[in-house]
């Protein structure tokens, strides 16, 4: 399997494997040892759509039968075209298809010993976090974006369904369940926040309820992609109580209302201010991340001084950024004014200097505090990293630990910060000190 993308592409590898491994087939770790590879693409940029085709030609090259799926599953032609001895193609969330399509290219015989699928399924990420998907598919229509095409409109999973998934992970290991969706703050508009029996209690298909129940099962709970609506509010209580972490996942993708205008995006960025504000007052460990697009066409140097002055103001934790890139299919490639690939280049850089300035004054800040740390390393020479709860992995900083002993991957424990650079923390076991 060769699965690209992002987590929501992720979890659908997961579960096409897990289907597979119920019946019987076994993952192998390279190509030469594969009778058939699948190729789990991305089709959301068109740097994203060249490296899944790079993907593809690669597995037919040291493979030969390949099966492909995903987002740019949407695009059969186009891949057929480059790569005519593919054997079969399916959009995401097709998960039906991709299986005939192995069972077709690679017949399992028979045999008594298929029961080999752990109850929470096959996992691509360490067993001490897993990512947990809440929803498919969005509602919004982004003049940058083509998830909608690809995905469909918002569909949202039973929360009782949602917290048995859960509940199985955290049973099996995991420590830390990173949420995901398109929009996990529409979570449930589909199904009128209907409410579901779960151990007794009736749950709502509501963001504040799952986050709420899914916090009492005692593992790290982050947010990930949670769009600012009014109800993010009643999220932060639970942080401050320490039921869930204290952790926002936001993407705001500029703050000039003028192309949030032009993104059709949410413009009321004064409002996202005081929000902000007012989250930190109830909760003063929040962290919150962000994207960012530099180059959207039309933005002027005043938009984009409007961006660095509004992070100025934010002081955002964490922030990715993209420039913009014009994606098939996508409202934003026909708008006016095109912004030159050298301006979005520089633009990129300013935003990314501004932001890596925010993080070092921040991360310094946690100089001398004691923070709670997961391990997901351990080495031969007596240190570990791991992230604090302000960060997830993969895309935020991390926690160098030195003089560890007996720690394995997946323990939380408590360290001391000594030192920091512009997004990274490093420290010391409190019981080492």
């Amino acid at each position: 399997m060769v699965s690209l993308g992002c987590p929501k592409a992720l979890v659908d590898s997961e579960r096409i494997l897990t289907k597979l491994r119920s019946d019987g087939y076994g993952l192998s770790p390279d190509f030469d040892g594969a009778d058939v590879v699948l190729v789990n693409t991305c089709g959301f940029l068109d740097s994203a759509k060249e490296e899944s085709l790079e993907a593809i030609g690669e597995a037919i090259a040291e493979n030969g039968r390949v099966i492909v799926t995903g987002c740019m599953g949407n695009e059969a032609d186009l891949i057929r075209d480059r790569f005519p001895d593919v054997l079969a193609i399916s959009g995401p969330q097709q998960y039906e298809d991709v299986v005939n399509a192995v069972h077709d290219a690679a017949p399992m015989p028979r045999s008594p010993y298929v029961n080999l699928v752990p109850e929470t399924g096959l996992k691509l990420t360490p067993r001490h976090y897993s990512y947990v998907k809440i929803s498919e598919g969005c509602n919004h229509r982004c003049a940058f974006c083509i998830i909608p095409s690809i995905r469909g409109d918002l569909v949202s999973r039973r929360p009782d369904a949602v917290l048995r998934e859960a509940e199985k992970l955290v049973a099996a290991g995991t420590k830390e369940l990173l949420i995901i969706s398109q929009d996990t703050s529409a979570y449930g508009v589909d199904l009128r926040h209907a409410e579901w029996p779960w151990k007794g209690e009736n749950v709502r298909a509501h963001m504040t309820d799952l986050a709420r129940e899914l916090g009492k099962l005692g593992a790290w709970v982050r947010l990930h992609y949670v769009y600012p609506y009014p109800h993010v509010d009643q999220v932060i209580p639970l942080m401050a109580d320490g039921l869930i972490t204290p952790y926002l996942d936001i993407p705001f993708q500029h703050a000039s209302p003028r192309v949030l205008k032009a993104m059709k995006r949410p413009a009321n960025e004064a409002k996202v201010l005081e929000r902000i504000a007012k989250w930190r007052e109830i909760c003063p460990d929040l962290t919150i991340r962000s994207t960012f697009i530099t180059g959207f066409p039309g933005e002027t140097e005043e938009d984009f001084q409007y961006l660095l002055d509004w992070l100025d103001e934010a002081q955002l934790d964490r922030v990715g950024a993209f420039r913009f890139e014009p994606v098939e299919g996508a409202r934003a490639n026909s708008l006016p004014d095109p912004v030159a690939e050298e301006v979005k280049e520089e633009r990129y850089a300013r935003l990314m200097d501004k932001c890596a300035a925010i993080s070092a004054a921040k991360l310094k800040a946690k100089i001398g505090s004691t923070q709670q740390v997961i391990i997901d390393l351990v080495d031969e020479d007596g240190g570990a990293t791991g992230r604090s709860q302000a960060d997830a992995p993969e895309i935020d900083g991390e926690v160098h630990l030195r003089d560890t002993s007996e720690l394995e991957p997946g323990d939380i424990v408590s360290v001391k910060i000594e030192d920091a650079d512009a997004h990274d923390l490093f420290g010391v076991p409190v019981n080492a000190t």
